[in-house]
C-alpha cells in the first residue's frame, strides 16, 4: 500500500478545482500548476500551492510534461493527477511521472498506450470480442459507402473529425481533418467508417482495481452534441432494453481485461437505432461526464482513483444505482452564430436551487482566448429522469450570467424539447432543432423598460429632494432611453410609461416590479460600466446604452470581414489573393480560437479587393482580416 501526502493537478480549471475538492477531504495537500494567463485562476486560488508553467498556450505550458514534473517535484508532491485533456492520455508522461519516483493517478501507461490510437484500439477490440463499425479504406470509396465519417486516430473531442456526404469533398475534407489533427495532436493519422445516422451516444463507466476487480458503473447518454462535443448528458441512458444494457456492460468489462486496465475510464458506444451497439473508443482518464454517474452510483471517483493508485481493493460488486442524474455544459459561447465562443470578464455567474455546480470560474475572472470556453458542468439528480430534467431546467432558467453571452437559453430549450423529455435522443438532434432552440427570443420592451426604469430609480438612500423629482409627473417632456440588445436598438419611453399593458408596481436601481397583461413580473437588474443586465422569468437580457453621439470610428468599409474573435490563422484558402474573385458563403479564412476552428466565409459574390491575414497570424477581436467588394447588382 502507498500511503499519499500531497496531491499535484496537471490541468486547470473546472477538473482541477474539483479534484482539489476531493484531495482536502482525504486529508491531501493539493498543488496547482498554471500557465501565465492563469496566474489569478481559481484552481490557483484554491490550491495549497501553485507553480507556475511560463507561456501562454498550451503547448509551452500544460503539454509541457517535463515542467509539471519538475513543478511536483519542487513542490513536494508525491502523486500527480492529469484530470482530462492535455496530458492525461498520454503514455510517454505517465512512464515519466513513474520514473520520477511519483505516483501516476490513471491506468498503466501501456493500456494508454493500446488505447491511443482508435486504429489499433479496434483491432484489438475486435480481439476481444466487442464488437465493432467495419472501416472504410478512403482511397476505395464509393456512393454506397457514404455518409463516411473521418475521425483523428490520436484524438479526441470532436477534433479532426469530418462528415463527409459527397465524394467530390473527401479529398478536401480528408486534407482539412488531417491538418486539424495534426495541430491538435501532432499526429495526422485519419481513418474512415460509416457514419450512422440518428445514432446515440452511449458510454459505460468501468473502475478497476490492481487485484482484478472490474467494475461497470451502468450507462450514460451523450448523444446531445455540437461539433461533435457533449452538450448534455445523462445516466443512465433512457429506453434501453436490460439485454442491451448487459451487452455494454459485458463488452465494457472486456475491453477493460484485455488491456490490464487499473483506475477510472470509459467505453464509448455507438447505438444505431434499431439498437445495435458499436464500439467507438476507450477514453483512458476520467470523463467531463463523470458527475452523473457519481450522482446515481453515490460515489467519489476521484476518491476511488487515489484510493486504487495507493493499493486498496474495490468491493467484489458496485452499488446499486439509485435515481436519475442530467448533466448540462454551460459555455460561454454563442450557438446562434456557429457556437462562436466568447471571452472576456464574467461579472455574475450565480446557479440556484439543489443542484450540483463544478466551475472553474467565479465572479470578475476573465474567460480567456486559450482554452476551452466551458464555464461550468450542472448537475440534477433526482427519483426519476422527468424531475432531474425539470430540476435542471429551472436552475438555469434562473441563473444569472452577466458579461458574456452563452449557452444558456440553448440548455434550457433542449432539456424542455418535447424530443428530449421523451428520451428520443440521438447525435442529430442539432441539426434538426438548432435554427428552433436559438430563435424566437422574447420581447425585450419589457426588460429594457425595467432597466431605465432602474437607472431613473434614485434608490431609497438618496436625498428626499432627489427621489421626489426623479418621478415629476411632467407629461409634457417624456423620458426616453436608448438601448441596444442583440445588434437591435430599442428606445424605451419610461416617464410616463407610454407601453400598453404595462403598468409599474415598484421600481429600485436592482429591481422593478412590472404588471404586464395582469401578471406581475419581477426584474433583477445589474449595472456594469456601460452594461445592464436583466434577468425575470421571461428571460435574460443584457443591454448596451447608446450613447448620444456615435463614434464615426465605428464605421467600417462595406466588405470587410472582421475577426470575430481574437485567434490564430491556421489556413488562408488556396490562391487567395487581391483580385481574386469569390462566391457568398466561400470559406476563405480559417481561425482556431479556444480549441475550436472557424470559418470565416465571403458575405456577398464580389472580388476580394484586400487580404490582411497570413497563416499563422495572430489576430485580435475586431482585426480587419480581408475585404470583399460585392458585385454590383443586375
Amino acid at each position: 500500500m502507498t500511503n499519499l501526502t500531497s496531491l499535484l493537478v496537471a490541468n486547470r480549471g473546472e477538473i482541477a478545482v474539483r479534484i482539489f475538492r476531493t484531495a482536502r477531504a482525504l486529508g491531501l495537500a493539493t498543488v496547482a500548476v498554471h500557465s501565465d494567463p492563469d496566474a489569478d485562476a481559481l484552481h490557483v486560488r484554491d490550491a495549497d500551492a501553485a507553480v507556475r508553467l511560463p507561456g501562454a498556450t498550451p503547448a509551452d505550458t500544460y503539454l509541457r510534461g517535463d515542467l509539471v514534473i519538475k513543478a511536483a517535484l519542487a513542490a513536494g508532491a508525491d502523486a500527480v493527477h492529469p484530470g482530462y485533456g492535455f496530458l492525461s492520455e498520454n503514455a510517454d508522461f505517465a512512464r515519466e511521472v513513474l520514473a520520477a519516483g511519483l505516483t501516476w493517478i490513471g491506468p498503466p501507461p501501456e493500456a494508454i498506450e493500446a488505447m491511443a490510437s482508435k486504429t489499433r484500439a479496434k483491432e484489438l477490440m475486435r480481439t476481444a470480442g466487442v464488437p465493432l463499425l467495419d472501416p472504410v479504406d478512403p482511397a476505395t470509396a464509393t456512393p454506397a459507402d457514404l455518409p463516411l465519417l473521418l475521425k483523428a486516430a490520436a484524438g479526441g473531442g470532436g477534433r479532426g473529425m469530418r462528415v463527409v456526404r459527397d465524394l467530390d469533398q473527401l479529398e478536401e475534407a480528408l486534407d482539412a481533418a488531417s491538418a486539424e489533427a495534426r495541430s491538435a495532436f501532432g499526429d495526422g493519422e485519419v481513418f474512415a467508417e460509416p457514419y450512422v445516422e440518428r445514432g446515440r451516444h452511449v458510454e459505460v463507466q468501468i473502475l478497476a482495481d490492481t487485484h482484478g476487480t472490474v467494475w461497470a458503473l451502468g450507462t450514460r447518454d451523450c448523444s446531445l452534441q455540437r461539433r461533435h462535443q457533449k452538450v448534455i448528458e445523462e445516466a443512465p441512458a433512457p429506453g434501453l432494453p436490460e439485454s442491451l444494457r448487459e451487452t455494454l456492460h459485458t463488452a465494457a468489462v472486456a475491453a477493460a481485461r484485455a488491456v490490464s486496465y487499473e483506475g477510472a475510464g470509459t467505453v464509448e458506444f455507438l447505438v444505431t437505432a434499431d439498437g445495435r451497439p458499436y464500439f467507438l473508443e476507450m477514453n483512458t482518464r476520467l470523463q467531463v461526464e463523470h458527475p452523473v454517474t457519481e450522482a446515481v452510483f453515490d460515489l467519489d471517483l476521484v476518491a476511488l482513483q487515489l484510493r486504487v493508485a495507493e493499493g486498496a481493493a474495490l468491493p467484489p460488486t458496485p452499488p446499486r444505482p439509485t435515481g436519475h442524474a442530467v448533466e448540462a455544459r454551460l459555455y460561454a459561447e454563442d450557438p446562434a452564430q456557429d457556437w462562436r465562443p466568447q471571452t472576456g470578464a464574467l461579472h455574475t455567474l450565480a446557479i440556484p436551487g439543489t443542484v450540483r455546480v463544478d466551475t472553474g470560474f467565479t465572479a470578475g475572472d476573465t474567460v480567456g482566448i486559450h482554452y476551452d470556453p466551458m464555464l461550468a458542468k450542472v448537475v440534477a439528480h433526482a427519483p426519476t429522469r422527468a424531475e432531474a430534467v425539470r430540476t435542471l431546467a429551472a436552475a438555469l432558467a434562473e441563473a444569472r450570467i452577466h458579461g458574456l453571452t452563452t449557452n444558456r437559453e440553448l440548455l434550457v430549450r433542449s432539456l424542455r424539447h418535447p424530443e428530449f423529455a421523451a428520451g428520443q435522443l440521438d447525435t442529430g438532434f442539432y441539426d434538426r432543432h438548432l435554427d428552433t432552440l436559438t430563435g424566437d427570443a422574447p420581447d425585450p420592451t419589457p426588460a429594457a423598460l425595467a432597466a431605465a426604469l432602474a437607472e431613473a430609480s434614485p434608490g431609497p438612500d438618496a436625498p428626499l429632494a432627489t427621489r421626489l423629482g426623479g418621478w415629476r409627473n411632467i407629461r409634457s417632456q417624456p423620458q426616453t432611453r436608448r438601448y441596444t440588445t442583440a445588434g437591435t436598438e430599442y428606445e424605451v419611453q419610461y416617464h410616463p410609461v407610454n407601453h400598453p399593458g404595462i403598468q409599474v408596481l415598484a421600481t429600485t436601481p436592482t429591481l422593478v416590479t412590472l404588471e404586464i397583461d395582469g401578471i406581475r413580473r419581477m426584474f433583477h437588474v445589474k449595472h456594469d460600466a456601460n452594461q445592464i443586465y436583466v434577468d425575470s422569468p421571461l428571460g435574460a437580457h443584457t443591454f448596451t446604452r447608446v450613447p448620444r453621439f456615435p463614434d464615426p470610428q465605428d464605421r467600417t468599409e462595406p466588405g470587410s470581414l472582421l475577426a470575430p474573435m481574437p485567434g490564430t490563422v491556421i489556413r488562408v484558402a488556396e490562391g487567395l489573393t487581391p483580385g481574386t474573385p469569390v462566391t457568398a458563403g466561400q470559406p476563405l479564412l480559417w481561425l482556431e480560437a479556444m480549441k475550436m476552428e472557424h470559418r470565416i466565409l465571403a458575405p456577398a459574390s464580389g472580388t476580394l479587393t484586400a487580404l490582411h491575414a497570413a497563416t499563422g497570424q495572430q489576430v485580435e477581436f475586431g482585426a480587419l482580416l480581408a475585404v470583399v467588394q460585392e458585385e454590383p447588382q443586375s
